[in-house]
């Protein structure tokens, strides 16, 4: 199995790039739009891969980081949902975004990946669910660690009611949790300043 494709960047198109190393140019299939960092030609890539070999072929998919290879070999194991699907939430939704949207139950943010329904993303969420460690949500990965570590109470804590308050306001939950984690809030906070520190990143 191939891990991961270090090398120069040769071509670029929607969706698909050329990454060429040890003279061979490996065609890969990898998340598009705003969510897909910026590359050039000729630029140096390291990109984590995953193998799909069907009666169809062999295809070379490719994700930039080894988080979101992580997250695309779950998202293929759900009923319905193929490698181009998984690479369509990819698109559409980050590493951490993802989480929120699965740890939340928000379905409306995952079936905006195209050729995802709203009946799929349910799927996608109840077989997830369990697999996806808060921890990962709600802290910045450094060199694989989980520094900073927001949790989110299931107490009715400050956390959680700012939460609560922010989709009254009519935010989705996992906008809600985006907002809040870049918001850098801290334990000793109270509802409202978290809420004002949230409320400005929304």
């Amino acid at each position: 199995m191939i891990a991961y494709i270090s090398g120069e960047i040769t071509q670029i198109e929607d969706g698909k790039l050329v990454v060429e190393t040890g003279g061979i140019g490996y065609l890969l299939l990898v998340p598009s739009g705003p969510k897909a960092p910026y590359l050039e030609i000729g630029d140096s890539a390291k990109i984590w891969t995953h193998l799909s070999v069907t009666q169809d072929g062999v295809t070379l998919y490719g994700m930039y980081s080894r988080e979101e290879q992580e997250l695309f070999r779950m998202l293929i194991t759900v009923s319905g949902i193929g490698p181009k699907g998984a690479l369509g939430i990819l698109s559409v939704l980050s590493p951490d975004e993802l989480r929120f949207a699965i740890l939340s139950e928000d379905d409306a943010a995952i079936s905006k990946a195209p050729g995802i329904g709203k009946k799929t993303a349910r799927k996608l969420i109840l077989e997830l669910k369990d697999k996806i460690d808060a921890s990962d949500v709600w802290g910045n990965r450094i060199g694989g660690e989980i520094a900073g570590a927001v949790p989110v109470p299931d107490d009715g804590g400050a956390v959680a009611e700012a939460i609560e308050a922010l989709t009254a306001l009519g935010y989705r939950p996992s906008e809600a949790r985006t907002a809040l984690k870049n918001a850098g809030i801290t334990a000793d906070m109270s509802v409202e300043e978290i809420l004002k520190a949230a409320l400005k990143e929304l």
